[in-house]
């Protein structure tokens, strides 16, 4: 099956994030500020809209808290900086910012209820249309992003498209399996770490995000047993 939703999300973002270097360069610091601070903010809204969604906190507590754990133990952020920097070196960019700009812009794509809904709805359903409108979403993100990080966020379609893909794939096998609690389970647990993206934009604190990506999977998993 042809991820039609998938593929013009990566391109979105590919445009997005190409018109937002484009932009980065002309844009003075003091604008680049606001960007990124109105994109901290709204990171935010978003993280909060999606907590609001839990149904039963101790999942979520439990998935946020052992997740991290289980990240910082198989030392995540290490191993996804160490690659991201052996990328960096290969295309000999000099920025400093393109780890974290790979990081926070698949975060910000790939962790969230429309990036799940929208897989399994193509998968089951055959229908990207809430996929193409993340995509738009997404696009124009990008476009902050890039201007703020530079390149590292258009590399960042490499695992937005295994991950969204792989959700499509696997729409079908877990259909019997994902009710609608568990998805606002997961949407929460996702809204958690969406908050913890906004803290970092707004430079309030550095957290390694990706420590906690075990928290998805392990929402899953307790929802389960709950």
């Amino acid at each position: 099956m042809l991820p039609v939703g998938t593929i013009v999300n990566v391109l979105a973002v590919l445009v997005g994030g190409a018109a937002g270097l484009l932009a980065g360069n002309r844009l003075p610091e003091r604008l680049r500020l606001v960007v990124f601070q109105g994109l901290g903010l709204c990171t935010l809204a978003i993280g909060v809209t999606m907590i609001l969604k839990m149904h039963n906190p101790l999942v979520v507590i439990f998935s946020v808290v052992m997740g991290a754990v289980a990240g910082e133990l198989l030392g995540l952020e290490r191993r996804f900086e160490a690659l991201s920097e052996r990328l960096k070196a290969r295309l000999k960019s000099d920025n400093e910012l393109f780890t974290d700009g790979l990081v926070t812009a698949f975060l910000i794509f790939c962790v969230g209820s429309m990036t799940i809904l929208g897989a399994f709805d193509e998968g089951l359903r055959g229908d990207p249309t809430l996929l193409f409108t993340k995509s738009m979403l997404d696009g124009f993100a990008a476009i902050a992003l890039a201007a703020t990080y530079g390149l590292g966020v258009l590399f960042s379609v490499v695992p937005l498209f295994l991950y969204q893909y792989g959700l499509t794939l696997f729409a079908g096998l877990l259909q019997h399996l994902f009710t609608e609690a568990m998805i606002a389970q997961l949407t929460a647990t996702g809204g958690v770490l969406i908050l913890g993206i906004g803290l970092n934009l707004l430079n309030i604190k550095r957290i390694p995000l990706t420590n906690f990506l075990p928290a998805l999977p392990l929402c899953v998993l307790l929802s389960f047993w709950f």
